[in-house]
C-alpha cells in the first residue's frame, strides 16, 4: 500500500469514526447531561455541527486531491459523498441553524423532515465512506 492510499484510508477510516461519534452519540447525549436545557443544547450542537462539517469539507478536500495523484478508481463514491456534504453544507444545516435560533429565542415552530433528512444523510455518508475505505484498502 502507498503512502498516498494509506493516507486516503487512514483520513477515511477517521471521518467514519468523526462522525459517528458526534452524530450518533454526542448530538442526542448532551441534552440527557443534568443543567443543559433546550436552548443550550441547540446552541452546543449549532457550534459543534458547524465545526464538524467544516473539517468534513476539509477531510473531504484531501481525499480529492490525493486521489488525484493516483489512478481514481473510486469517483462514483467520491460523488457520492460530496454530494451528501454538499446537501448537508448548502441545504440541511442552513435550516436546521435557522430552526435552531427561533427554538432559541423562545418560538414555537412546526416538525419538519430536516433534522431526520440529516441523520439519514449522515448515514448515507457513513456507508459510503465505508464502501471507500473497503475500496481503498481493496477489500
Amino acid at each position: 500500500m502507498s503512502k498516498i492510499t494509506f493516507m486516503q484510508l487512514f483520513i477515511s477510516i477517521f471521518w467514519i469514526g468523526f462522525v459517528s461519534a458526534i452524530s450518533f452519540f454526542e448530538s442526542w447525549i448532551k441534552f440527557r447531561a443534568p443543567g443543559v436545557t433546550l436552548p443550550i443544547g441547540l446552541r452546543v450542537g449549532k457550534k459543534v455541527f458547524n465545526a464538524l462539517n467544516r473539517v468534513e469539507l476539509v477531510l473531504f478536500l484531501i481525499i480529492v486531491l490525493l486521489s488525484l495523484l493516483l489512478p481514481i478508481t473510486h469517483a462514483g463514491l467520491l460523488i457520492g459523498i460530496g454530494v451528501v456534504l454538499m446537501f448537508q453544507t448548502l441545504y440541511l444545516l442552513p435550516i436546521l441553524n435557522q430552526r435552531a435560533e427561533k427554538i432559541i429565542a423562545g418560538a414555537t415552530v412546526t416538525s419538519t423532515w430536516h433534522h431526520i433528512g440529516y441523520v439519514v444523510s449522515d448515514i448515507m455518508k457513513i456507508i459510503c465512506l465505508i464502501s471507500l475505505s473497503l475500496k481503498i484498502a481493496e477489500i
